[in-house]
């Protein structure tokens, strides 16, 4: 089989389409993933230093959900706290009333006061967030990690709201309110345990501030990484689709130039006939 020459022209005008081509089709990619470095093909040193970017910010998102979630779990466990407060203002205020009751109103408020009391054990049963309940057991913690290089972290100790545990509320119930002196006691009870709540709020309230102003942080810390990554590997469209625009003129270009080349072949060609 005879082999076929191309001339010079012709093969610089091949060759020249051939590149354009290649241009257009990572062109082409840029604009459909948005991605200026895909791969560390298209420039390694970009690309890993994106990835390092991006793994960074990913683990950091992880921080950034664990935090979001610590404070829910102390916002919870706050909520339970002043709750407790409303509950112990009631049985302060049936202590009192009971000072003027008789008979039957004084049966009343005792068993008023037992069932309120009751209902602020309750309510520290039930305020737990994902398995952790923080306003009921002392011995409970709940650890949150800030960082990825330092052990920074905050550990919170749960409070004990319980009416009769050591170390709770140490509320007793109301036997006898008949006797004045037993109502004034069930009263200085109850302003302890007030004193007491409000230093559980402060606590808590405390440790939710500091959370919220890590959870910012660590939001603006990731979006700051996440855009650090963008600008090593995104597109620019705008100037992409213009790109794109003067490749595929260019391409027009040479198939005119690759057809010019062909016609002195032709030339040739037609002496021969």
């Amino acid at each position: 089989m005879a082999e076929i020459t191309l001339n010079a022209a012709v093969r610089a005008n091949l060759l020249t389409l051939a590149n354009t081509q290649t241009l257009i089709d990572r062109t082409q990619n840029r604009l459909s993933t948005g991605l200026r470095v895909s791969s560390p093909i298209d420039d390694s040193k970009a690309f890993f230093e994106a990835k390092s970017l991006g793994d960074r910010a990913s683990d950091f998102s992880d921080k950034k959900d664990g935090i979001d979630q610590g404070i829910s779990s102390v916002k919870t466990a706050l909520e339970a706290v002043e709750a407790t407060d409303t509950l112990i203002r009631q049985l302060k205020g049936l202590a009192i009333s009971a000072k003027s009751a008789t008979g039957s109103e004084l049966t009343s408020i005792v068993n008023q006061y037992n069932s309120l009391r009751t209902q602020i054990d309750n309510l520290a049963g039930d305020a737990s967030y994902q398995g952790l309940n923080l306003v009921n057991n002392t011995t409970a913690t709940l650890t949150i990690s800030f960082g990825t290089v330092t052990t920074s972290i905050l550990t919170i100790t749960a409070v004990d709201l319980q009416t009769n545990t050591v170390g709770g509320l140490g509320i007793t119930s109301a036997a006898n309110f008949s006797a004045a002196s037993v109502v004034d006691a069930a009263i200085t009870q109850l302003d302890t345990a007030i004193t007491n709540l409000r230093g559980n709020a402060a606590s808590l309230g405390s440790n939710v501030a500091l959370l919220q102003v890590r959870l910012d942080f660590t939001k603006a810390y990731v979006n700051n990484l996440e855009e650090g990554s963008g600008k090593l590997t995104l597109a620019n469209i705008n100037e992409e689709g213009a790109n794109l625009v003067s490749l595929q003129t260019r391409q027009q270009l040479g198939i005119s130039a690759l057809a010019f080349a062909g016609q002195s072949e032709q030339s040739v060609l037609s002496l021969f006939q």
